[in-house]
């Protein structure tokens, strides 16, 4: 089995023509050549398949293709919504017109659920903040650390800054950087109307949705690879260590026979996993990019039989996914949790000792969270490895992107008394 620290045996030879070609193309000529050439194959049928799914209508992820009415509502958050929106007032004024243009979409534009968490470009709209100067780069984290809990933004600068660790180990600083991420507002920011941001690009992906003080922070990607610095300005820096430890934690805590409900495949890319269960992009999480209507049968193991000390390794994996919620916010929607224990489910795939790679879920009828061990994307290793890791965080039955909440929203009139819902 591969440990944390062996990600220097799978760095990979840069002489392959991939990473050759990849070093002398910025981000539109590196997104351009897949697209255009069809290389490789098995990359160009994903990026048609989402195009495919795009097409759909919102529905949101369900667990038998029919959304569960009456889960969400509006409620006080107790977010600093006018901080929020001075910040991004703030940052729209640095901006000029055309990167204004390219950054302001509709609040209902459909463009919300063109995010992706590969490290080429699909779709290219925002403003990416390696192209901005610096005081409105500043302005765009700036929005971002007043959104976002203090861990929540640590958290996301750690993933930005490993974003550029691996640009450096495989000599592709251009691709993938610190600075390789769009940043999207989705209507007017505002105080008492609906709104909101997306942030994307490689491994870290934010959509949220405001509406007066309440957020949702819905649906979001976070990963690595590898998931710690060894070397530079940042060496220790480190991520998702502890959502995989408390989901060892949580597995190997249950007694055999709750072990053997939870654990739905005994491998990573088990044969008896029907077709689709495992993909070369997204491996076994059913949740990443483009996915928002994806169908999801429960299995594994009910959390309402989890004995005490058992709920409290669950109650601190949500800690740690509701990371990127401001603390209040992150304490209504882990009370609102304890209301659905009869109707989640705990299921995992591979084995469960200290150095086994492997993936879990929690699921429930308002929450989705996957954890996966990956085998490489640019390191080497063909098997999952334990420094490799995809995170994310589904909200089910239309709750991504706040489309729970919006036909709850007041509507305002118009100049000739004609209700308009969105500004």
């Amino acid at each position: 089995m591969t440990n944390l620290g062996d990600f220097r045996a799978y760095l990979p030879d840069l002489s392959l023509p991939r990473f050759v070609v990849m070093a002398k193309q910025d981000p539109y000529e590196y997104s351009a050549s897949f697209k255009t050439k069809k290389q490789p194959p098995w990359l160009h049928a994903l990026y048609t398949h989402w195009l495919k799914l795009f097409q759909e209508p919102f529905k949101g992820v369900t667990t038998d293709g029919n959304v569960v009415p009456g889960l969400f509502e509006l409620e006080d958050d107790g977010i600093p919504i006018d901080n929020i929106v001075a910040s991004a007032a703030k940052l729209l004024d640095l901006l000029d017109n055309k990167q204004k243009a390219a950054t302001l979409h509709h609040i209902d534009s459909p463009e919300w659920r063109t995010w992706s968490n590969p490290e080429f470009l699909l779709s290219i709209k925002g403003v990416r903040l390696e192209e901005l100067s610096d005081l409105a780069r500043d302005a765009v984290m700036n929005v971002l650390k007043i959104t976002l809990s203090p861990e929540g933004f640590e958290k996301a600068v750690a993933a930005m800054r490993i974003n550029s660790f691996l640009g450096d180990l495989v000599k592709a600083p251009v691709i993938m950087n610190e600075w390789s991420y769009n940043f999207v507002i989705f209507g007017t920011p505002s105080s008492n109307r609906p709104w909101g941001w997306q942030f994307y690009g490689h491994h870290l992906c934010l959509n949220v949705f405001f509406y007066k003080s309440q957020i949702v922070i819905s649906p979001w990607f976070t990963g690595a690879e590898p998931n710690i610095i060894d070397e530079g300005p940042y060496a220790g820096t480190r991520i998702l260590a502890a959502e995989e430890q408390l989901g060892l934690d949580l597995m190997q805590s249950l007694p055999s026979h709750m072990q053997s409900q939870a654990q739905v495949y005994k491998l990573m890319k088990d044969p008896a996993m029907g077709p689709g269960r495992w993909n070369k992009d997204d491996q076994r999480h059913l949740c990443g990019a483009y996915r928002d209507n994806k169908v999801i049968p429960y299995e594994g193991i009910v959390v309402s039989t989890f004995t005490s000390a058992q709920k409290k390794f669950l109650y601190e994996i949500y800690e740690k996914y509701l990371l990127f919620l401001p603390e209040s916010a992150r304490k209504a929607k882990i009370n609102n949790l304890r209301k659905y224990e009869s109707e989640t489910y705990f299921s995992w795939i591979g084995g469960y000792g200290n150095e086994d790679p492997f993936y879990y879920r929690i699921q429930s009828p308002i929450i989705v969270i996957e954890f996966d061990h990956h085998s490489g994307v640019f390191l080497n290793n063909q098997e999952p490895a334990k420094f490799h890791i995809h995170t994310l965080l589904r909200t089910p039955n239309a709750g991504d992107y706040g489309m729970a909440l919006r036909p709850l929203i007041p509507p305002i009139e118009g100049a000739e008394g004609t209700p308009i819902l969105w500004q």
